[in-house]
């Protein structure tokens, strides 16, 4: 079949995974499209860009007005005050460049200001947290991958209009930029080198509103009782404070198309974390009772301006 004649919703399904976590759930995920994490990599360099030079340009003047408000001779400067200053940018940029993606994907979003505009994040493939050494190495690695070679082609390029003989290397550099460039395309899960160092890959993020209400006729539309056993599931505020938008989201997708398999192990799970007794049997009224409950709960807290993103939060 021709990628012309493969469906949206046929491209999407290749792209869907099972995330196993540690407590053994699986979890569903989609894996970011490729467009999507190079339009994310060109919004976070332009931001980055643009900010660099405000920041500067701002530096510049508040400086400059206080040396001529000092009435010191930027003239009589030496060459070894200007270094250090030239030292001093360079610190800032470095900061400012590892900084802006390090701190941002260590969140308990995962993602830069341009993944959250286009709706991915990282996510570890083991489904445990993020680590930092994870996200220092990917973003290590982008930079041997993406930008040293494109700033060596470059210069490259400059000598090479001044009539420098440059030879090979020019060749050499190419080839280094696209092997690192269409390596996603040579693996299933679109991973990149950075990825397959750090264990991490890149998935859609759903969006932060909570989902429509979940329509079942079950639990979650009888004030918490079962009916199959006629148990009532009440859950206090310390048991609900386990988890956040992102878990109740998840939950809310098994209960609508998971087996009954997933969701005992689900159900298991939830009752190891709050200290109840699992039982059997009655699984799929307890999720529902405590998705209608954590969702009451997390609605009521936003009323009241508090957010809780997920479980990390």
């Amino acid at each position: 079949m021709s990628v012309r004649g493969i469906s949206p919703a046929q491209r999407d399904e290749k792209r869907l995974r099972t995330l196993v976590t540690p407590e053994g759930l699986a979890l569903p995920i989609t894996i970011a499209a490729r467009t999507a994490r190079a339009g994310a990599l060109v919004i976070d360099f332009m931001i980055l860009l643009f900010s660099l030079i405000v920041v500067q340009i701002t530096i510049y003047y508040i400086a400059r007005g206080l040396v001529q408000a000092s009435g010191f001779d930027l003239d009589a400067m030496s060459s070894s005050v200007l270094e250090f200053l030239g030292i001093c940018m360079a610190i800032f940029v470095f900061c400012a460049w590892y900084g802006y993606f390090l701190v941002q994907e260590l969140g308990p979003r995962g993602a830069t200001l341009g993944k959250r505009i286009v709706g991915i994040r990282i996510a570890a493939r083991a489904g445990t947290r993020l680590t930092p050494e994870a996200v220092i190495a990917r973003n290590l690695l982008r930079d041997i991958e993406i930008f040293y070679p494109l700033i060596t082609l470059l210069i490259l390029a400059v000598l090479a209009e001044r009539g420098e003989p440059i030879g090979v290397l020019g060749w050499v550099v190419t080839g280094w930029f696209a092997l690192f460039l269409l390596f996603p395309f040579f693996n299933r899960d679109a991973l990149r080198a950075g990825d397959i160092i750090a264990g991490t890959w890149v998935v859609e993020r759903p969006r932060a509103k909570l989902a429509k209400v979940l329509s079942v006729e079950g639990a979650a539309a009888a004030g918490g009782a079962s009916e199959a056993t006629g148990v009532r599931y009440a859950f206090g505020e310390a048991e609900l404070s386990i988890y956040g938008e992102k878990e109740l989201q998840t939950l809310e997708r098994m209960l609508r198309d998971s087996p009954p398999e997933a969701l005992a192990a689900v159900h298991a799970t939830i009752c190891r974390k709050i200290g109840w007794d699992p039982g059997a049997g009655d699984e799929r009224a307890f999720l529902e009772a405590f998705y209608a409950q954590l969702r009451a709960k997390l609605e009521a807290d936003l009323r009241f301006g508090k957010r809780k993103a997920d479980k990390f939060a």
